[in-house]
């Protein structure tokens, strides 16, 4: 049985975002969630720049690159997996803002 990852692991992130103008979605991944929605939100990711502001409604972590990546891949396919997600996060996904 491996130990679990150090705090000092590189986490890697598959992620879901939308688009507070529109509710379009965005899936990736990164090692560095913050810097990655303030890449989406100043326009670096081309595709993103026309849907600024950004909200991450959704992450999962891992401390596998490779498992990160399978995993936005599976998400971006739009099957199972992506309809299951939205399923599961259902609530957060519908969220407004301030609403508790």
């Amino acid at each position: 049985m491996n130990p679990a990852p150090s705090l000092n692991s590189i986490m890697y992130h598959a992620y879901l975002l939308k688009s507070k103008k529109n509710d379009t979605f965005y899936i990736g991944y990164t090692n560095n969630i913050e810097r990655r929605l303030k890449d989406h939100s100043s326009g670096i990711v081309e595709y993103a720049g026309k849907y600024v502001p950004w909200e991450i409604v959704y992450y999962e972590s891992s401390i596998s690159l490779v498992d990160a990546n399978q995993r936005e891949r599976s998400l971006k396919s739009f099957g199972r997996a992506y309809s299951g997600l939205k399923l599961r996060i259902k609530n957060s996904l519908n969220k407004k803002e301030g609403a508790g």
